[in-house]
């Protein structure tokens, strides 16, 4: 299978689909990802928390560690990526190209603006594929007014380690929010993991699947 993810950040696809990108290759399957922004980022306050050139070498450290050769990162605003026709055109113009079998990508109901404009975009740019999955925000992202829907379930338990491996990679990232932030994503794959009857799982909603009889 062709397996295509998009995310607004360099670290989101880790976070929320790194596991089942790690399994896809594991199994020969192909990944794709393609990441909206290169990433670097200011606090309101003028403060920089991240450059574009350390963001963009920590997410290529990530894909790397996932075993992620098709890794492309296109160069919308970071905070802003909107849902515009600009926006579609990019990710229909490589969706198309590549052709997956299913697409993942943000949840639509997330509170960060760019990940709910990547998510639209993306929905949009896919409309005449038939498999689509919207992986699972965590905090603070997913602290929406809208519950999120696990309804597709991946035991990734096999691969946790080299998920971690990857977040890891983004060292500023980590650095920010220190071993806490590994020890939430952990702790989510082993609630899914638990839900699913596994070690650790990772959960998605269906936009809309495709069954092949």
């Amino acid at each position: 299978m062709k397996i295509l993810a998009v995310g607004a950040h360099l670290d989101d696809i880790e976070l929320a689909c790194g596991g089942t990108l790690a399994l896809a290759l594991q199994k020969g399957h192909e990944v794709k990802m393609i990441v909206m922004s290169k990433s670097g980022y200011k606090n309101y306050d003028g403060k920089v928390m991240r450059t574009d050139e350390k963001a963009v070498l920590e997410g290529k450290a990530a894909a790397e560690v996932l075993g992620v050769d098709d890794f492309e990162i296109l160069n919308f605003e970071n905070k802003d990526v909107p849902y515009h026709s600009t926006v579609v055109e990019e990710l229909e113009k490589r969706i198309n190209a590549f052709k997956p079998d299913m697409i993942f990508t943000h949840w639509p109901f997330d509170t960060h603006q760019a990940h709910v404009g990547t998510s639209k975009s993306t929905i949009t740019a896919a409309r005449r594929y038939n498999t689509i999955y919207l992986y699972e925000p965590i905090a603070p992202s997913g602290r929406s007014y809208v519950a999120f829907r696990p309804q597709l379930y991946v035991d990734i338990s096999s691969v946790i380690e080299r998920k971690i491996e990857a977040l890891k990679m983004h060292e500023t990232e980590y650095k920010k929010f220190g071993e806490g932030w590994i020890e939430g994503v952990k702790a989510r794959a082993a609630f899914r993991g638990y839900e699913m009857g596994a070690t650790y799982g990772e959960a998605f909603e269906v936009l809309r699947e495709e069954l092949v009889l």
